[in-house]
């Protein structure tokens, strides 16, 4: 049963909140809160699943969406676990078939039945069971930052105080727009390596994507670049790349096995102004391929499951700034109020 506690402003939500009390509906709480920054990840779609009859919204107990997110769990999560106290629920989430056919506008009202719920139920336990006050970031991957901007969007316009804590949101692989900003004056996009209480987007193609449907690209989207910060179309070589953390593929081309950790100078990057996407020109082989039954959602040059790996270093290198950056900052703030 769902915790009665739970302070619901939000008005619109659909079904019965998953029950967050129960630990096991968390995909992984930290041990100990020793670091000074928590990190509330999403985790993207895990379960596909064509078959007649398969969910579209999937239960949080569902043994296979279970085993993806754990699955998962060795990926995108890596980057903040060692440097922040991390904390991720499980969700109601779309079976991918389900947004299959859908533009970007049409999937995230899709989002905004029971996934929204939870989503929101789980931010609810966290900040008030679990957070006691300290910063926190955001983060999630596709589905998962297309939750993420759901609730910047809506969930934290009725708690608005929270911002104040945010050291950065990211919101990667799923599209960010001007419009959004206009929207929410309250939410700020990241304009380089430090700022802070921001939101970090961007979605990664090779060239030939430009004209293609991608499900993650949104008119008048937007992205920073993830090796030099900016959000022109300043060119930065693969020789600015610390680092990747790529998977290796097994014989069927789509299954990670493993993963080439620490690759620096492959991977490049430029923002395409007009398209509002990063531009890789060096990881063609890494291009999305669609399994067998399942819709490309893509085009036929994303590198969509890239947007992490392919930059893999300078992330965490970056989740290091924002947080020494928001600190800073704080201690500014006290110091101006104590004088």
């Amino acid at each position: 049963m769902a915790d009665r506690n739970q302070n619901y402003r939000v008005t619109g939500l659909v079904g019965v909140p998953t029950d967050y009390s129960d630990r096991k509906n968390w995909a992984h709480l930290p041990e100990n809160t020793d670091k000074e920054v928590d990190t509330f990840f999403v985790y993207p779609t895990v379960y596909a699943n064509p078959e007649p009859g398969a969910p579209a919204i999937v239960p949080v107990e569902d043994e296979m969406l279970r085993a993806g997110v754990m699955e998962h769990f060795k990926e995108a999560p890596q980057a903040f676990i060692d440097l922040t106290n991390l904390y991720e629920p499980f969700y109601r989430q779309s079976n991918i078939t389900a947004l299959a056919g859908k533009s970007g506008e049409e999937a995230l009202e899709y989002q905004k039945q029971e996934q929204r719920t939870d989503v929101y139920a789980a931010l609810d336990y966290y900040f008030e069971h679990y957070n006691q006050g300290r910063p926190f970031i955001l983060a999630g991957h596709s589905q998962g930052s297309m939750m993420l901007k759901i609730a910047l969007t809506d969930y934290f316009r009725e708690h608005s105080d929270y911002l104040k804590r945010m050291v950065a949101a990211y919101v990667i692989g799923f599209a960010i727009t001007t419009d959004d900003l206009k929207a929410n004056p309250a939410l700020q996009f990241a304009e380089g390596a430090d700022d802070t209480g921001v939101i970090v987007s961007w979605n990664v193609e090779g060239p030939e994507n430009k004209h293609a449907v991608n499900i993650t690209v949104m008119k008048n989207a937007i992205s920073i670049n993830p090796l030099n910060w900016k959000r022109d179309d300043t060119y930065a070589p693969a020789s600015e790349n610390l680092g990747d953390r790529l998977s290796i593929l097994g014989d069927n081309g789509i299954f990670p096995i493993g993963f080439d950790v620490h690759r620096p100078g492959l991977a490049d990057a430029q923002v395409d102004i007009e398209r509002g996407v990063v531009v890789c020109t060096t990881l063609a082989d890494h291009y999305v391929q669609s399994m067998a039954g399942m819709p490309n959602i893509f085009g036929p040059a994303s590198l969509h499951l890239s947007d992490y790996p392919a930059y893999w270093d300078n992330i965490r290198e970056n989740v290091q700034t924002r947080i020494k950056a928001y600190f800073s900052r704080s201690a500014g703030k006290s110091h101006g109020k104590s004088a």
